[in-house]
């Protein structure tokens, strides 16, 4: 009994030395931080709107964007960005082109001036460092692939990557696409009539297969579970967005964090089919991006060698990088072409006296057809599949994550006043010239850091049009709802539903 009553206020004692630090933390991320930092950057001219205890702005913006998504736009209005982000719309309004917001308690502070923008994607010093992300959306592309990783080993990751993306592997690839448009072409050779088409969807499975075939060797039919998988993922990670993250409950058994940690080890299994089916089938493993990195495996340097389980995160990167904004990029490019059917016969005619009617485009092709260049440049100012990008500051760790917004993409000062026009003729004279800003078209990023494979998919998409417009019309179906998301991605709510009409 004695010993009991000795035992009881020790235990009290270190309850209470355990739960006050966490209490006082807690108080400092909840109150305090929010209170501290909404006053210092009032001071610098610096608003946004109020937090809201653990919430933060979570709510508002749940309920502006269910407002918002309701509404459907004119097809002829590519004045997108109110209805993608109706909040960020709302609060530049209200507050100015910066502003500071809440995610939860997580400070955000959103940018869209050029200059300053500039300066963060170009830093090489590792002031700006990609921002920490919830955890469901490292099971997407994987933590440990190019997007997320950082300093030295951002550095051999790249270093390792590059030879994929080479000019003569360009080349190379080239004709794989080819061969697979080839097949969903053949697919589409029962049209003999005007029919309609979901778009959107054949796009998503033609750079699917794409991307498998000349990526990773495989086939769509190889890496279907793949690509099924991070759809699934992917809509998962949309719906926690939408919630307040709370370290430490990615580990509790709700029906949400179980449902993704299936989908995880799923991937993960289909995934490493694919690096364990050429790894026993080829002794050299191959040219092409998985073999490449299963090759540097067998390096002594730790510089140029990858980890299998590094080799299965980039294979989750690429997977998803290489299927989902490459379709949205041809998927909207389409639209724009369906709608300004000038522009098309402009596309179709520099085709034919290029490549020919029938014959078959080979990589010295696609460098000749200007105009499609400068449709593609003005598809992704107008709808690029990434709608922003995050950073923090390193130096100050109480400043938050910087959102910059690709509001600029669409921004009169910068791009004249036929900014929301579809002009691809502003291009005529080379990215640098085709605003007042020479860096003013960030479709791909800049710096240090821009996006790997954007030669890959500009190539990708001539082929895919080019061989479309060779045999195909392409009209907007009347069922068509102009409705633009942001779901991770920039993807049309309703699909895109076109009439084809074989020439």
């Amino acid at each position: 009994m004695e010993l009991i009553t000795l035992m009881n206020p020790i235990l009290a004692l270190l309850v209470l030395l355990f739960v006050v630090p966490k209490m006082y933390n807690a108080l400092i991320i909840l109150v305090w931080q929010p209170f501290v930092l909404t006053r210092r950057f009032k001071k610098q001219g610096i608003s946004g709107p109020k937090y809201r205890f653990l919430y933060g702005n979570i709510d508002e913006i749940n309920k502006i964007k269910r407002e918002s998504h309701v509404s459907v736009l004119d097809p002829n209005s590519n004045d997108i960005f109110p209805r993608t982000f109706p909040h960020y719309q709302q609060w530049m309004t209200l507050y100015g082109e910066t502003f500071l917001y809440w995610n939860g308690t997580e400070p955000m502070l959103c940018i869209s001036d050029l200059e300053l923008v500039k300066q963060i994607l170009s830093n090489k010093s590792g002031l700006f460092v990609k921002s920490k992300i919830r955890p469901e959306l490292f099971k997407l592309v994987g933590m440990k692939g190019l997007v997320f990783v950082e300093g030295v080993d951002w550095v051999r990751h790249r270093r390792i990557l590059n030879p994929a993306f080479s000019i003569d592997r360009l080349k190379i690839m080239t004709k794989v696409m080819v061969e697979c448009t080839l097949r969903i072409l053949e697919e589409w050779s029962d049209v003999k009539r005007e029919q309609k088409m979901e778009m959107n969807r054949e796009f998503r499975r033609l750079t699917a297969d794409i991307i498998a075939t000349a990526a990773f060797g495989s086939s769509y039919n190889e890496g279907i579970e793949v690509f099924r998988t991070q759809e699934e993922l992917k809509k998962c990670c949309v719906r926690c967005l939408t919630n307040v993250y709370i370290p430490g409950t990615r580990y509790l058994p709700t029906p949400s964090n179980i449902r993704i940690w299936k989908l995880d080890r799923k991937m993960k299994n289909s995934v490493k089919k694919v690096v364990d089916s050429r790894l026993a089938s080829k002794q050299d493993y191959g040219d092409d991006l998985l073999g490449i990195m299963l090759k540097s495996c067998e390096s002594e340097k730790k510089e140029t060698k990858l980890s299998i389980e590094e080799i299965i995160d980039e294979c989750k990167t690429f997977f998803f990088g290489g299927y989902e904004t490459n379709s949205n990029l041809l998927t909207w490019t389409t639209m724009l072409l369906s709608l300004h059917q000038d522009w098309q016969e402009k596309l179709r005619d520099e085709i034919f006296q290029e490549c020919g009617k029938d014959k078959t485009p080979d990589s010295d092709t696609f460098s000749k057809l200007k105009l499609m260049n400068m449709v593609f440049l003005e598809s992704l100012r107008l709808y690029g599949p990434v709608s922003y990008f995050s950073r923090d500051a390193t130096k100050d760790l109480t400043l938050g994550h910087l959102k910059i917004l690709m509001k600029m993409h669409s921004d009169k000062a910068v791009w004249g006043s036929d900014a929301d026009k579809f002009n691809p003729l502003r291009f005529e004279n080379g990215v640098s010239r085709a605003a007042k800003h020479p860096n003013a078209l960030l479709a791909f990023s800049m710096g240090p850091r821009a996006c790997i494979g954007q030669n890959f998919a500009m190539i990708e998409a001539k082929v895919v049009l080019t061989m479309i417009l060779q045999r195909f019309r392409l009209s907007l179906s009347g069922e068509y709802k102009h409705a633009p998301v942001d779901h991770l991605t920039l993807t049309p709510q309703y699909g895109l539903p076109v009439m084809l009409q074989p020439l």
